[in-house]
């Protein structure tokens, strides 16, 4: 494409806001604006957006690509595609400029044209099928051939009331609805797998969420959990402010091993966690309480377990997760980048009963409560820690002295980003190895050399920088990541 014009990203808004009544729309457009210019603030952008219809352009820096942007973890948003916007309308202008544009494009290769009129259609003077017929026609020279069904490149424009948007490549985005139409929940969170898609599923619909962290492992499960929680809020929660709940839950779980029949001790705990969610739900007006949960998964997630767990709470218990087998739900953790982040969260469950009730009826596990003595939430309650998400200080990972902010003498500096975001621009001196093969390999690493550890956002550098330690390594991660590691440089 041209350099002479500035470099936009079209964004389509999901079809979902196009289908509301025109209030709703409204609402929702505008606060997809505002999620959106969040996202640009965060990776250093101008928040700049201008609206037309149902599409949004931003104009964005000739080294940005929109594989893995911020603008394309915006819910709401459905597609997105780098264009250059030209002032013409009349077919004779779009076809020589279309031209121009693609003709590199196609050269050699089997192509097809797609054009079609946004906005007010009675106001674009140019049809769709004209350009494709006579741009197709002035392309045909450039290229192999014409193939409508599989064509290797596909020039596309967009022809409005003022202007014609050419492009070729189109990214899907998340979809949904903008984060926040749809009130707020709280997210029970343990940083597995499950909990961290659902989650994601939840906020999909347009529901912010605060999570619960009921911990049952102590310091370091609580670093593990907010490293997940990380990942959520600082690349999917544009336009929110998310807070991480800690709760302490041992002394939870202490009384029910003292009080309670062990084969009940998972719906118990549950029960418990449900309620302490509840009560932060109450503090913060939220309306619904989301889970992991899905059927079959665990002994306390049989049917008739869930259905007595859920009689704990009066709120709505969401589980976006229900029908899923665990493969999707892995699968849908490598999508939203989780995936690596959740594996290395340990299983920390105190209450490991031999034979676990799986058809629990729900006045037997009213009598076991019974037994209890006191409100075993009153003090965890009471002594919870609370973490603003997007706000949170990178040092609450550290471990003696393993994150650094600046490059030891001879120490390589390896970055554990995908290909693509290292190839986008990356420190001088940096080796690329990306995290899942930087885990299988670094026990052949050479173990008399010094380690620098990189990532986007230091979340993965200080977790695997962590387990080369134990191993005996001399290594460290950059805190802050990858921008604070250029801003180093």
């Amino acid at each position: 494409m041209g350099e002479q014009t500035p470099r936009l990203a079209l964004l389509r808004l999901s079809g979902e806001i196009g289908i509301k009544a025109r209030a709703t729309r409204m609402q929702f457009r505008k606060r997809l604006v505002q999620n959106l210019r969040d996202a640009l603030v965060s990776e250093g952008l101008p928040p700049r957006l201008e609206v037309s219809h149902d599409r949004l352009y931003v104009e964005l820096p000739s080294h940005v690509t929109l594989e893995d942007h911020a603008l394309a973890r915006v819910f709401g948003v459905s597609s997105l595609s780098l264009v250059e916007r030209h002032p013409v309308t009349a077919l004779p202008d779009v076809v020589r400029i279309g031209a121009a544009l693609f003709a590199d494009a196609v050269r050699g290769k089997h192509f097809a044209v797609r054009a079609r009129r946004v906005g007010r259609r009675e106001g674009v003077v140019t049809s769709a099928g004209a350009v494709e017929r006579e741009l197709g026609a002035a392309l045909l020279p450039y290229a192999a051939g014409v193939d409508l069904g599989n064509p290797e490149v596909t020039a596309r424009l967009e022809l409005t009331e003022h202007a014609t948007s050419f492009f070729t490549e189109r990214a899907r985005g998340p979809g949904g609805l903008p984060l926040g139409v749809e009130g707020r929940a709280v997210a029970l969170f343990s940083g597995g797998f499950d909990s961290a898609v659902a989650t994601w599923q939840i906020q999909k619909r347009g529901v912010e969420c605060d999570l619960v962290f009921c911990n049952l492992g102590g310091a370091a499960h609580l670093r593990e959990v907010l490293r997940v929680a990380l990942h959520l809020a600082d690349r999917w929660s544009y336009g929110s402010r998310p807070r991480l709940h800690a709760i302490d839950f041992e002394p939870v779980a202490g009384a029910l091993r003292a009080h309670t029949t062990t084969r009940y001790w998972q719906i118990l705990l549950k029960r418990q966690m449900l309620r302490a969610a509840e009560a932060v739900a109450g503090e913060i007006g939220a309306s619904a309480i989301v889970t992991g949960d899905a059927v079959g998964q665990v002994s306390s997630q049989t049917l008739p377990n869930l259905a007595v767990v859920s009689r704990a709470t009066p709120l709505a218990v969401l589980r976006p997760l229900v029908g899923f087998d665990k493969s999707e739900i892995t699968e849908r953790a490598r999508a939203i980048g989780s995936y690596e982040l959740s594996k290395a969260v340990g299983e920390y469950c105190a209450l490991v009963p031999s034979k676990p009730a799986t058809q629990a009826r729900l006045e037997t596990v009213l009598a076991e409560e019974a037994r209890l003595p006191g409100d075993p939430l009153r003090g965890p309650l009471a002594g919870r820690s609370v973490f603003d998400l997007r706000a949170l200080d990178p040092a609450v990972f550290d471990d003696e002295g393993l994150a650094v902010e600046r490059l030891p003498d001879g120490a390589v500096l390896i970055d554990l980003r995908p290909l693509a975001q290292f190839r986008s621009g990356h420190h001088p001196g940096a080796l690329h190895l990306d995290f899942a093969s930087a885990l299988a390999a670094y026990p052949s690493f050479d173990r008399q050399q010094r380690y620098v550890l990189a990532c986007e956002y230091g979340l993965l550098s200080a977790q695997l920088a962590e387990q080369m330690r134990r191993a005996g390594f001399r290594v460290h991660h950059f805190r802050g990541g990858q921008r604070a590691l250029m801003r180093a440089t």
